[in-house]
Parts: C-alpha cells; sequence; structure tokens
C-alpha cells in the first residue's frame, strides 16, 4: 500500500471519528479566598472522597492566576463568568461614582430588587441559555452580589436572605419562588446547620497552623478542650452564623443538592450548567486569616461536605455524564507580617480628607473628592471643570501626592492608563483592572501585606500579589483525566473552556483561550 493512499485512509478515519460528547451537566464551585496551595498543604487530612478525589482523578492547573490588579469577590466572578477581564467587563467592585451625578452607583441594586442592572458583559450561563435551547442555568451562593454577577442576566438565581436565612430571589429574576423552596423556608431549614458553638471537627494535634481565635479546640478527652481563643467575633444573628462558620458552606452545598434534583439538571442530552459561589469561605478568611485554625478547620469541613455533594451528584448524574470545575475567586493576605499581630492597615477615609484638604490648599476651598474605596479615589469633575482646571494635571498631582502615604506603593492616574499601553509589570495589571466609564481617577495599589481597614478583616484580597492573584483550578469528570498541568493559565480561560464543552459559542466579551487539556482545538 502506498503513502499516498495509507494518508487518505487516515483522513477519512479522522473524518469519521465521534465527536466528543458533550457533559449533561456543568457544575463550577467556586470556594472564597482559598489559595493556590491551599490544598496541597491541608491535603494530609482529607479525606478519599472530597477534595482528594478531584486532586488525584482530575486535570489540576498548577498555575492558574488572575492576572489583575483588583482581585475582590465581584471583579473576580465576572472574569470568571464572562472570561474577560475588568477593563472589558466593566465590574471594578460593589459599587463606584457617577462622575456626571457624583452619586455612588451600586453593582446589583435597582427598582425590582437586587439584578444584574450594571452587566453589560454576558455570562456563560446567559451564553449556554440563548444558544442552547432547552439547557438551564442556575446560580447560588450565600451573598446576592456573588450570585448575581456569577449568573447575570439568567432567570434561575438564588441568595440567601439576612433577615431569616431563607432562600429567596427578586423580582428581576422571578416574581415568586418554587413552592419548595417556599417550603424549606417556611420550616426554616437552614437554621437546622447552625450549631451551638464551632467546635474543631479534629484532635487538636492534627492541625497545621496554630493561631486559634472562636474554635473551640478539641482534645482526646474533655479535659483538654482548648478555650484559650480570643473570641474575636461576636455572632449576634443566625446570618452571621452561616456566613462566618462552615455552616454556611453546608447550607449552599445542600441547596444545590436539592437544585439538581428539583430542576433535573442533567437529565437530557442538552448540557445545563449550576454555578455554586461559597461566600463562606472568603468571610471566614477575612475574620480570622489563612494562618489560623479556623480557616483550616472550614477546609476539611468543606471536604466532607464536597464529599457528600459529589456522591449525590454522581448519584444523579453518571461520572462520566458530568463535567466539574472547582476554582477560587481569589487567595487573600496574610494576615501579620513579621511576628506583628496583624497586617499593616490603610485607612482610605483618612487618605481621602487628606488628599481633599491638599487640594483646598492647591486650587481653594472645595469638596475636591466625592469617594475613596477598593483603592480608587474619585473626584469631582463637576467642580474641577467649573474651576477651569485641567483634569489630567489634578488628576496626576493626586497621583503623586498619594505616593507619600504610608502602605502605597504604587499609584496611577486615570488619564495615564486611559492614554498609554502597559505591556507588563505592575502598570499592566492595574490598567487590566481599569474600566474608564466607572473606575477612580486615582488608583492605589498598597505594599505587600497591607489591607485596607474594615469592621471584621484581618486578611483580604484586592492586590497583584502572588497569595492573591494565584488560586486552585481543578477540572474532574467529564473529558478531563489524572494529569498535572503546570504551565501558567489565566482565569479568563474558564467561561471560553467551559462554553467549548457545553458545544455554544464563548460569552461575546470573552478574551481568554480555551484550555487544550479539556477541549479539542
Amino acid at each position: 500500500m502506498n503513502t499516498r493512499l495509507i494518508l487518505i485512509l487516515i483522513a477519512v478515519v479522522a473524518a469519521f471519528r465521534p465527536a466528543a460528547a458533550q457533559p449533561r451537566l456543568i457544575v463550577e464551585i467556586v470556594i472564597g479566598s482559598m489559595r493556590a496551595g491551599d490544598l496541597d498543604r491541608y491535603a494530609a487530612n482529607f479525606g478519599e472522597g472530597g477534595f482528594r478525589r478531584l486532586m488525584e482523578r482530575g486535570t489540576v492547573y498548577t498555575d492558574a492566576r488572575y492576572d489583575c490588579q483588583q482581585t475582590t469577590t465581584p471583579v473576580s466572578l465576572a472574569t470568571l463568568s464572562t472570561g474577560a477581564m475588568p477593563s472589558t467587563h466593566g465590574v471594578i467592585g460593589p459599587r463606584w461614582v457617577d462622575y456626571t451625578t457624583n452619586r455612588t452607583v451600586d453593582l446589583i441594586d435597582g427598582r425590582l430588587g437586587p439584578g444584574a442592572y450594571q452587566l453589560f458583559a454576558p455570562t456563560l450561563g446567559q451564553t449556554l441559555v440563548e444558544q442552547s435551547p432547552g439547557s438551564q442555568a442556575v446560580t447560588i451562593a450565600a451573598e446576592a452580589t456573588s450570585a448575581i454577577v456569577l449568573a447575570g442576566h439568567t432567570d434561575v438565581v438564588y441568595w440567601l436572605d439576612p433577615a431569616r436565612c431563607d432562600w429567596v430571589t427578586s423580582p428581576y429574576y422571578a416574581e415568586q419562588l418554587p413552592a419548595w423552596i417556599e417550603s424549606s423556608n417556611r420550616e426554616r431549614y437552614n437554621l437546622s446547620y447552625i450549631g451551638l458553638e464551632w467546635r474543631s471537627l479534629l484532635d487538636k494535634s492534627r492541625y497545621i497552623n496554630t493561631r486559634q481565635h472562636d474554635i473551640v479546640l478539641s482534645g482526646r478527652s474533655k479535659r483538654d478542650e482548648d478555650r484559650d481563643g480570643e473570641e474575636r467575633l461576636k455572632l449576634t444573628n443566625d446570618y452571621d452564623r452561616l456566613l462566618y462558620t462552615p455552616a454556611g458552606n453546608t447550607a449552599v452545598l445542600g441547596l444545590a443538592k436539592q437544585v439538581i434534583a428539583q430542576y433535573r439538571l442533567g437529565d437530557d442530552r442538552t448540557p445545563d450548567l449550576l454555578s455554586i459561589c461559597l461566600d463562606p469561605s472568603r468571610r471566614i478568611a477575612e475574620a480570622y486569616g489563612p494562618e489560623s485554625i479556623e480557616v483550616e478547620d472550614m477546609y476539611y469541613r468543606l471536604d466532607r461536605d464536597l464529599a457528600d455533594f459529589l456522591t449525590f451528584l454522581f448519584a444523579q448524574v453518571k461520572e462520566g455524564e458530568a463535567l466539574v470545575v472547582v476554582t477560587s475567586d481569589h487567595g487573600t493576605s496574610p494576615s501579620y507580617d513579621a511576628g506583628r499581630e496583624v497586617a499593616e492597615r490603610f485607612n482610605s477615609r483618612q487618605f481621602e480628607v487628606i488628599v481633599n484638604g491638599f487640594l483646598n490648599v492647591r486650587y481653594g476651598s472645595g469638596n475636591w473628592v466625592t469617594a475613596c474605596s477598593d483603592k480608587s479615589l474619585w473626584l469631582n469633575h463637576n467642580q474641577i471643570y467649573e474651576r477651569g482646571l485641567n483634569l489630567a494635571e489634578v488628576q496626576n498631582e493626586v497621583a503623586i501626592f498619594a505616593m507619600q502615604f504610608s502602605g502605597v506603593s504604587h499609584a496611577l492616574a486615570a488619564t495615564a492608563m486611559r492614554t498609554s499601553y502597559f505591556g507588563s509589570g505592575y502598570a499592566r495589571k492595574m490598567q487590566n483592572s481599569f474600566y474608564p466609564r466607572r473606575s477612580g481617577d486615582v488608583i492605589l495599589n498598597l505594599m505587600p501585606g497591607w489591607i485596607e481597614e474594615q469592621e471584621r478583616c484581618w486578611s483580604m484580597s484586592g492586590s497583584m500579589y502572588g497569595y492573591d492573584t494565584e488560586v486552585p483550578l481543578i477540572f474532574y469528570g467529564q473529558g478531563a483525566g489524572p494529569l498535572r498541568v503546570n504551565r501558567s493559565v489565566e482565569m479568563t480561560s474558564i467561561a471560553p473552556t467551559l462554553a467549548r464543552v457545553a458545544g455554544v459559542r464563548e460569552p461575546a466579551a470573552s478574551e481568554g483561550s480555551p484550555l487544550e487539556e479539556i477541549v479539542d482545538l
């Protein structure tokens, strides 16, 4: 047989090779504030059915990261759901200032209650429902902002009501709740997850971390119980007891199981999407710090909850017909440095007042600063124009002045990010987070270990440093065999990868490239 005939036969066989089957159900699980190294750090105390199952039998990306500076939860979730950088999807934080009115704009607040009013970049769920008739997209989270940013303009979105700890939605998505959720709310089922106290799951000798605050450490006998924590948080209501303890993760995954059964997700060949955000993990990391026993114990309890969820999932949908993706919205900062009890703090309110005073001396008395939050400072454009000043010059002066403050490592004026292209370094990451119509006039980056001063925050995200930007990324199930991938992966790749797996085009604003280990390129 000659070479030409062999090549023709190979081409014919390739042409008739069946396309990779689509999963019936894609489950995306976002664990709040999980650092890239956390899974390996605590692996010895994980069981067989949760994280270890995913790590040993799934495709693990060891160098996944967000390539932007603003890594707070709404920003990162928008990047995950749209496949775009903040500079494209436009979510720069939970709120910002409208330059024409000087009024604060809230990301999710609107006339019909919480909703995706300010989201214009299509999400993966929205794209799937629009392009694949019969597909369902359901999103659940403990907090409304997380659920809405992950979902976008879809129909089925649920979050916890802070007043009663019920599962709720809003008229933006649906006029009323399904009967099965209303029944669960009447029974106050979520309260059954809340314990009288947070007691450690394991014997105290098995914990890697040593710093404790509120958890009760159980020893080998009742006598050995260690109650020397400092009682950092006073949890005065049921919502706090869900949001700041592992019970919240249990409640979210509990609803996820009900959603799979009630909506019959994965029942037919049309792919469905279930997106889950575990906000309590983030709240616990913020309140106690990544070095705490509270965070470590939360992971061990989440490992058990995850094992239970996976067992249920694959009882409903065959393991070969579902794809599970586990990742995080960001990492979190160290809660202390070089033996200090807390990280260095940056007081945004104080910074705002001092900058306004500087501009009073420079240009005359006035309300020059309209707001300062999330390391962004907004100036009063109307006043600047009324005084006949050059906006770019004022922005640059404030940026230069900001560099005198303790904790500030970089300050860039909006004009610089609008008119220049930064191809590398810190400026590129800041530019990737900059959206001209919403971002502040001056953007700050703090020094390593520094965080903005906020209530109940001993650790937080929102920087360009590895402890914030590097996150775990695991694909498990259909099309994702045991593999460890060490190349660098940007988180904008998740949405286009899942879109390709589901057989639809990537979300319209997507900038990332599908992951070749998961899809055939």
